[in-house]
């Protein structure tokens, strides 16, 4: 999966967002800002994250994201 891909997964899933996604094969460094993460401890943005991309991850599509 291209990291074009990823980003635009999270976009389709969270309004008002810039993403930035550099990928290695099958891992993935995801640079995601927005006011949906305003007033979130660091905890719940990654699991925001997390939720738009768990079924690539399950499936095998992803193994690795590195959120910042």
């Amino acid at each position: 999966m291209q990291a074009s891909e990823v980003g635009q997964i999270i976009k389709n899933q969270i309004d008002n967002i810039d993403v930035k996604v550099q990928s290695d094969g099958s891992h993935y460094q995801v640079v995601a800002i927005g006011e949906v993460f305003a007033g979130l401890s660091p905890v719940k943005k990654q699991q925001l994250i997390y939720s738009c991309l768990n079924s690539y991850i399950l499936d095998g599509t992803i193994h690795a994201v590195i959120i910042k």
